[in-house]
């Protein structure tokens, strides 16, 4: 009886074996596509990323200066925590009217005052704001708080 129970244990491996065989042979071939598709994929993203750069060179070379485009040099602008709070009391505005003005709030504008460094979205804000009169920067802030209303 032992004999024909190994017998029998012996032949069902076998068959699951050839089984599982064809089963995974099947799934070679998919994984294959797969790796296919996305070797296609990396070399396809490759190549749109090197365009992506050249056309980002290219319109840096094309673009006209930022002067140009009616926004102040901010390369040449230096930011400076005295000279903005010495630039707020010349002008006579309150840490949030001089937010408004710079298009952020007036907590920002104290720790800005306070040694903080503003984010790089506001330094054209803060070049323009630097550059005007009083009655200038009154009248902008009417126009702001006009809007804001």
């Amino acid at each position: 009886m032992a004999n024909l129970a190994t017998a029998l244990k012996n032949e069902i491996a076998r068959i699951a074996r050839k089984e599982l065989r064809d089963e995974v042979a099947s799934l070679r071939k998919t994984v294959t596509g797969h790796r296919t598709d996305i070797a296609k994929l990396k070399r396809e993203l490759a190549a749109a990323s090197q365009e992506l750069r050249r056309l980002r060179k290219e319109v840096v070379r094309n673009a006209p200066p930022v002067e140009a485009a009616g926004q102040p040099d901010v390369s040449k602008f230096r930011y400076s925590a005295e000279r903005l709070a010495a630039n707020r009391t010349k002008l006579g505005f309150s840490a949030e009217d001089y937010g408004l003005l710079v298009g952020s709030s007036g907590l920002s504008i104290y720790k800005w005052e306070r040694g903080v460094k503003p984010r790089q979205r506001f330094m054209p804000a803060l070049a323009t704001t630097f550059k005007m009169g009083k009655r200038e920067a009154a009248a902008r802030l009417q126009e702001l708080k006009a809007v804001a209303a």
